[in-house]
């Protein structure tokens, strides 16, 4: 059966990750800016300051993505880049990039996927209480009615938020990410609330403004993957229990809200008495229909009779290599939700360089990634509706705590010269696009 005959081939980036530009045309600090501007908190000691320079360099980036043959291009936008403050006021130098960016896209056919929120919070709405302030839902529907009325002629898929588990774990819990803070069970399920009601006023503006648009949301996972048929059933209760412990983690905590319109009832139980209160009005509005749901998936884990072997294979950061995570990742979210599954992110980094020849080969990359979607269509191949696969990234790039040494490009950028390099996986790629997953 294969893939559909439409289906989405793409690459996906981050505004933080490849704009730089931080403090131009009107652009204001992003919580991301202030954390790598404190020292010993990126381990290569560096920031998004120049990133890719892509803010500069789109036109030669739009290129050679047509050159590359992506079909579509998942970016995310800057929030402070567009928006100068709580009340909505609009930044136009910003909007004019991403106007630009979205028609250069376009010029090549290239169908615009936007992302609202990957991890760049404002600085001035951290500094009013960020994802703790009640009122941030309001701010952030503000925001959404900008991108909208700015955007929502030419761009018709959206993706409200990029992996919340993650930048509340990591940034809210763990303090290893922006914007640095531990907080306490009863902090981050109101955070996680706030979130889900900023979810739902984004949703309901991008409907009213943009009636013929596809919209979903983006959660990271590292999926149950059953070690023998006997543990399916293991694997499903695994991946989507959700108890007080850690439940930011959990996709059920996430995703159930969202198309169930209601929290799991185990966190319910463990956390009645530290519960933000929430109406009949708030879960409506949190659980209008989405089109989709767009999975990150690198890694799994098995449930069951397992055991990690020594020596198994690992990328760069260590992260083992389970391809099966892609086949059970899809057959456990269209199991539980019964949505079209877009693949937000997926790729490896690996230690690139520039060879002799002035090429990069990366055939581990090729590897890698010709197992992950060999397991991604045999799902497509068992009924599941998966709608696209965008591979993370389109170039190297600023990798959040880690700096600059994990690549995940398609494409390697050096960072003195901004040099952009194709690499042997790319044209391996593009392969794949022109024969739509029939060549792996």
């Amino acid at each position: 059966m294969g893939f559909n005959k439409d289906f989405v081939w793409g690459a996906a980036t981050a505004s933080f990750q490849i704009e730089g530009a931080w403090n131009e045309d009107g652009k204001l600090p992003s919580i991301w800016d202030v954390f790598c501007h404190e020292d010993g908190k990126i381990s290569d000691g560096s920031s998004g300051d120049t990133a890719c320079d892509h803010y500069h360099r789109y036109k030669e980036d739009v290129k050679l993505m047509a050159d590359l043959g992506l079909k579509a291009y998942r970016f995310s936008i800057a929030w402070p880049r567009i928006i100068s403050d709580v009340d909505g006021r609009v930044n136009q130098k910003g909007i004019e990039f991403y106007n630009n960016l979205i028609d250069e896209l376009l010029k090549y056919n290239i169908t615009p996927y936007v992302t609202l929120y990957h991890w760049d919070l404002p600085y001035y709405a951290y500094l009013r209480g960020g994802w703790l302030n009640p009122q941030i839902s309001d701010w952030f529907e503000k925001y959404a009615e900008v991108i909208a009325k700015n955007f929502g002629d030419r761009v018709k898929h959206f993706i409200t938020f990029n992996e919340p588990s993650v930048f509340v774990g990591c940034g809210l819990q763990q303090g290893s990410h922006a914007p640095g803070l531990k907080l306490g069970s009863r902090d981050l399920l109101n955070v996680g609330f706030n979130i889900h009601l900023a979810h739902g006023k984004a949703l309901r503006a991008l409907r009213k403004l943009v009636p013929d648009a596809e919209i979903g949301i983006t959660v990271a996972m590292m999926p149950a993957i059953p070690t023998c048929p006997a543990d399916e059933e293991m694997a499903y209760n695994s991946e989507f229990s959700c108890g007080k412990g850690g439940f930011f983690w959990s996709s059920s905590y996430w995703i159930d809200p969202i198309v169930f319109g209601k929290y799991p009832q185990e966190l319910l139980d463990e956390c009645k008495d530290i519960f933000p209160e929430f109406t009949e009005e708030d879960m409506k509005l949190i659980s209008q229909k989405i089109d989709f749901i767009g999975l990150n998936i690198y890694q799994g884990r098995y449930v069951g009779d397992w055991k990690r072997p020594v020596g198994m294979a690992h990328n760069e950061l260590g992260w083992d290599i389970k391809p099966e995570a892609l086949r059970w990742g899809v057959k456990l979210f269209t199991k539980r939700y019964k949505l079209p599954i877009y693949i937000t992110e997926n790729g490896l980094t690996c230690h690139d360089w520039v060879s002799l020849d002035g090429k990069v080969h990366d055939p581990n990359r090729i590897d890698f990634l010709n197992r992950y979607l060999l397991c991604l269509r045999q799902a497509a191949d068992e009924g599941c509706d998966v709608k696209g696969y965008f591979q993370w990234s389109f170039m190297d790039n600023f990798e959040w705590a880690s700096g600059y040494n994990p690549r995940f490009g398609m494409v390697f950028c050096d960072y003195q010269t901004l040099k952009r390099t194709p690499k042997d996986s790319a044209y391996w790629y593009k392969s794949v696009i022109e024969s739509n997953g029939e060549n792996l």
